[in-house]
């Protein structure tokens, strides 16, 4: 499949998601890059902006399975896993699976469960597969984790630890809309006080697992120069250098930047990735990955906002 293939495919999934979804654009296509390398997504969103009606129309616009655990603080491991049971009729261990047997997981209020359970999802999102009582089993390589938290509601929670945050391609940061993109929400969705059913807006699936899998193949042949492997290499480094960060971006987080660069080309017609393509996902992919000293958190610096200084201050090539 080439460039302009994969465009029209992402292109029918954009516009499936549109049928129900109102704006959101920047999200709707970290969505599809994240899908065109295999990467998982958290986002983050205070209540009402949409965050499971987004996954839940992104889910619908492709023909895989998909699947929801609404995570609770009593929420177990065999609940996400599932458990072997005894039959006695067999006299043998059968196994019923949990939820995160599906090929699309939407992981709802990741942080509202304790990191026992959290830590379930961290051999299933790094190998996609997960083990139960000493036996793997796969997911299949069309597994992919989208998780969603409030960044509000403190009481409570439990934050995810560094290592399951370094699993997420990207965490997305999703904010109120426009003032014409509310009018229009409450245009379209105001005669009704519950989540809209997505049955109503008569979305479709146009892109299947095997498709999916051309499209992905396809994505890794993308012309990455070897001065924007240097960028990526000194834009990670120098967050692992900058004075205001405890901890920068891993050599996972490099990778994971120069694959996302890729398909994010894709999604702009394009066979080979700019500059421009790394400074727009520098954010997403590295804001969770760095840890901020106790001076910048004292003068109210943020990672954002440091990233972007480290932009700045890198040299891009021309």
């Amino acid at each position: 499949m080439d460039v302009q293939g994969i465009r029209a495919v992402t292109e029918a999934v954009r516009g499936e998601v549109r049928k129900a979804v109102v704006g959101q654009d920047e999200v709707i296509d970290l969505l599809l890059t994240s899908l065109l390398v295999g990467g998982h997504i958290l986002l983050e969103g205070v209540p009402g902006t949409a965050k499971t009606l987004i996954t839940r129309a992104f889910a619908a616009g492709l023909a895989l399975q998909f699947g929801r655990i609404q995570f609770t603080p009593d929420l177990m491991p065999g609940d996400v896993l599932g458990t072997n049971l005894f039959n006695f009729q067999t006299n043998s261990f059968l196994l019923t699976k949990g939820p995160i047997f599906t090929q699309l997981l939407l992981a709802d209020e990741i942080n509202r469960t304790p990191p026992k359970t959290q830590a379930a999802l961290l051999q299933a999102m790094n190998e996609r597969a997960v083990t139960i009582d000493g036996k793997d089993y796969p997911l299949g390589e069309e597994f992919m984790v989208v998780a969603t938290q409030n960044p509000i509601e403190q009481q409570g929670t439990y934050p995810l630890p560094e290592a399951q945050l370094d699993r997420f391609l990207f965490k997305i940061l999703i904010h109120h809309p426009s003032r014409d993109e509310e009018r229009e929400i409450v245009r379209r969705h105001g005669h009704r006080s519950a989540m809209p059913r997505l049955e109503d807006f008569g979305l479709r699936p146009v892109a299947d697992a095997a498709t999916l899998a051309r499209m992905r193949e396809a994505v890794t042949g993308i012309k990455l120069s070897e001065e924007l492997v240097d960028y990526i290499v000194d834009v990670i480094r120098a967050t692992r250098e900058h004075s205001s960060l405890e901890v920068g971006g891993s050599t996972r987080a490099a990778n994971m930047l120069a694959s996302s660069a890729r398909a994010f080309a894709v999604l702009q017609g394009r066979d080979f990735v700019i500059p421009d393509d790394v400074k727009v996902l520098a954010l997403p992919v590295l804001r969770h990955r760095l840890t901020l000293s106790p001076s910048a958190e004292i003068e109210g610096l943020t990672s954002d906002r440091i990233l972007r200084d480290i932009l700045d201050q890198t040299p891009a090539p021309r």
